[in-house]
């Protein structure tokens, strides 16, 4: 349905219907609502560029998936020359309405496209600033650090800086029994029918949810940190053994991940966390639920590996498989090996723990 006048010269805006919603979600309004409430995320962006004027001042930006393009924006108010903003999502058709109405077209350039197919109409290695939202859920899940890889290669000139840079991955244990039995095993019995299968399928896939600080009921552990400024496409895929500790008497139903991001290329140190005593975003946290909970004394420690894998290097499907255990690590944790199932948005292999002394097969 459109609602212009049609005498008034139709914009792409305005040719935009519910069918383009359908196959291109990034383009409806609610997600870019959604983002921008994000206090955490959406502050964070703009106070680190504000503080860095004098880094932004007359140079050339990229933003790197600009959406609607606020970040674009923030640089080009910093006092950017010129602000060159790529988004494949036909979000930008937004973004050039609003560029325009902010009086900002002869600073940022609004280009529709995947970065790896767009022409920049720039020289290689001529940008001196990378600006991006490049994190997804549990951090790589629908992440685009692949295109922050290439067009860093590309682009980004000697010495250019990246924002935001770097990240940690981590990973500790909760409780979580009342999400789990509406979630999950609801479908042991649906209106007197057996749907087991279903709850199997339900155990595969992880839950983005907001955990509260007091569902956590082990130690973290740190499982991946990533510089921007060195990551390669190969480091997206990878095996991190980990170590955790029960720090009270119950259970465990699950395993919980989230992450915290630093702008290290600001003059003050910067950045934010999406841990459950941190301020919530809409990263929230990842929760791998476990087929059955594991009783748990103070003290107790499990160890186990974390893996991850990008299907046919694409993040917005990567293989995630989890594998928790009991004993001595010190006897083991060298030969423990994550095997992932391919085709399979994300997967979690969980055996219940049993004192061993090396790896036990589900």
């Amino acid at each position: 349905m459109n609602n212009c006048n049609k005498k008034d010269k139709v914009s792409a805006v305005d040719r935009m219907t519910s069918k383009d919603f359908q196959l291109d979600s990034y383009a409806h309004l609610d997600i870019f609502g959604h983002l921008i409430k994000d206090t955490v995320r959406t502050n964070s962006f703009k106070e680190v560029i504000y503080r860095n004027k004098h880094l932004f001042k007359g140079k050339t930006v990229l933003d790197i998936g600009c959406g609607i393009g606020l970040l674009s924006l923030f640089a080009a108010k910093a006092g950017a020359a010129k602000v060159i903003a790529v988004d494949c999502s036909k979000a930008v058709f937004y973004a050039r309405q609003i560029v325009a109405d902010n009086k900002f077209n002869g600073i940022i350039k609004v280009i529709h496209g995947r970065i790896q197919d767009v022409d920049l109409q720039v020289s290689l290695n001529s940008i001196d600033i990378i600006i991006s939202d490049w994190m997804g859920y549990c951090l790589f899940y629908q992440s685009i650090l692949d295109a922050i890889i290439f067009a860093r290669d590309k682009w980004l000139k000697p010495g250019g800086l990246i924002f935001p840079d770097k990240a940690k991955l981590h990973i500790s244990a909760i409780e979580d029994q009342f999400r789990k039995n509406d979630k999950i095993n609801w479908w042991r019995n649906v209106h007197g029918f057996n749907m087991k299968a279903i709850r199997k399928f339900a155990l595969c896939e992880p839950r983005f949810c907001s955990v509260e600080a007091d569902q956590v009921v082990t130690s973290s552990h740190l499982l991946k940190e990533i510089d921007l400024n060195t990551l390669t496409v190969k480091d997206l895929t990878f095996l991190t053994p980990f170590l955790i500790e029960c720090k009270r008497n119950g259970h465990i139903d699950g395993i919980m991940t989230y992450f915290n991001v630093i702008f290290s290329k600001s003059h003050t140190k910067f950045g934010f966390n999406t841990a459950p005593w941190s301020p919530p975003t809409h990263w929230m946290q990842s929760i791998f639920y476990f087929d059955e909970p594991i009783s748990i004394q103070n003290g107790q420690t499990f160890f186990g590996a974390f893996a991850l894998k990008p299907i046919a290097g694409n993040m917005d499907h990567i293989d995630i498989c989890i594998e928790i255990l009991t004993g001595e690590p010190l006897q083991i944790v060298g030969d423990i090996k994550c095997t992932l199932k391919r085709r399979t948005l994300i997967t979690n292999t969980v055996p219940t723990p049993k004192k061993v002394d090396k790896k036990k097969k589900t």
